[in-house]
């Protein structure tokens, strides 16, 4: 087996400092605060292949889009290509054996769509089984791109802030485990949508393309919008929330169109793929940041949110603001119209702290309507 790595460095850095994506925003997020989160997502999975199949060869590309990563994982790449040359230089030179990693790896935010495809390019002529890149839409679309004509699959360790396509792993560790042992391959759709729309509210998912995919249990699907009425969910739920002003429940509003309709309800014009907060009959932060919402929990927390229709993520999927110390502080209340669920059937979380995820994991109950509910699993 012959691995092609690539790692978008700036991929999902947004996310948390409430800026939905990081297309044209790496200057504004490094400004926010924001830090890569796609290195660590490669270490868990580049970890979890060499466990799983420590005889592959590795091909990746110079840093900071994978070499010491793949290096920090025990793998020596067989090619190490630069994504500034293209496939036909000496991209596919040997490495030098005593080449320290590059400890601006985990910051360096200088890399490009074009440099993605370079490298994608690059390692296909080296000959690689499958490419497995971290990234989000974006990265997914350029991959296909530039393995657009090939039979070379492709499969994803998501890290971006919107996910919305079926090339990727549940997990980094999934990816690995899906490396290691996949036997075939499907046609899956790589899905994206304008980042600029998607702050303004927006979302239109478009096909970009449609990529050759290990066949495994443990993909994702495509994002797809759940159905259904959640007018006396709202209503019910508004109720709930209502009771509690004056009591300093800090109540932290989850994004899309269901909760979407919970803070309508409440009175106000939500963010609609933003994080509001709410406490005693008012916003205290609307559209918030992970730093926004720590500052404003108080003493009682809780977070209500819904699973992204047709993947069944409550955490990991376009709300990366609710990070995991943003989870520990609150009690959870998930809520999802009946078509949503009828769709999915577990939900999931994916937080970047596997210790919390196996602490969600889990049946819970999940708000359907003003008075009923529904138990779901949390795998």
């Amino acid at each position: 087996m012959h691995v092609g790595v690539v790692v978008n460095p700036i991929a999902g850095m947004g996310g948390r400092v409430g800026l939905k994506g990081t297309d044209g925003k790496v200057a504004e997020a490094i400004a926010r605060g924001a830090t890569p989160r796609s290195p660590d997502r490669a270490r868990r999975a580049l970890t979890r292949l060499a466990a799983v199949a420590p005889d592959a060869t590795v091909s990746t590309v110079a840093d900071p889009m994978g070499e010491s990563l793949v290096r920090e994982a025990g793998f020596e790449p067989a090619t190490v290509v630069d994504p500034e040359d293209e496939p036909d230089s000496d991209a596919d030179a040997e490495p030098d054996a005593d080449a320290e990693p590059d400890a601006e790896t985990d910051a360096d935010p200088s890399t490009t769509a074009d440099h993605t495809k370079r490298a994608v390019r690059a390692l296909r002529e080296a000959d690689v089984d499958i490419v497995l890149f971290v990234g989000g839409d974006g990265t997914a679309a350029d991959v296909a791109e530039a393995l657009s004509g090939t039979e070379t699959p492709m499969l994803g360790v998501p890290a971006g802030v919107k996910v919305y396509s079926s090339v990727f792993a549940v997990s980094p560790e999934d990816a690995a485990d899906v490396v290691a042992t996949f036997t075939r391959t499907e046609r899956r759709e790589v899905m994206d949508i304008d980042e600029d729309d998607y702050r303004a509210g927006e979302v239109h998912p478009e096909l970009r393309a449609v990529a050759h995919v290990p066949v495994a249990e443990d993909l994702q699907s495509s994002k797809q919008t759940g159905g259904g009425t959640v007018e006396s969910l709202a209503e019910g739920v508004g109720d709930d929330i209502r009771e509690r002003d004056g009591e300093g429940v800090t109540f932290v509003l989850g994004p899309g169109s269901t909760v979407g309709a919970i803070k309508a309800e409440l009175g106000f014009e939500p963010s609609p793929i933003g994080i509001d907060v709410w406490r005693d009959g008012a916003v205290v932060v609307h559209d918030a940041t992970e730093a926004e919402i720590l500052a404003a929990l108080g003493d009682e927390n809780v977070i209500v949110v819904s699973p992204i229709g047709g993947q069944g993520f409550v955490f990991g999927r376009g709300n990366p603001q609710l990070s995991p110390a943003v989870i520990r502080e609150c009690d959870l209340r998930i809520v999802a119209s009946r078509a949503k669920l009828d769709a999915v059937p577990v939900l999931r979380v994916d937080t970047d702290d596997p210790d919390l995820d196996d602490e969600l994991a889990g049946w819970v109950r999940v708000r359907v309507g003003k008075f009923e509910t529904r138990m779901m699993k949390i795998v």
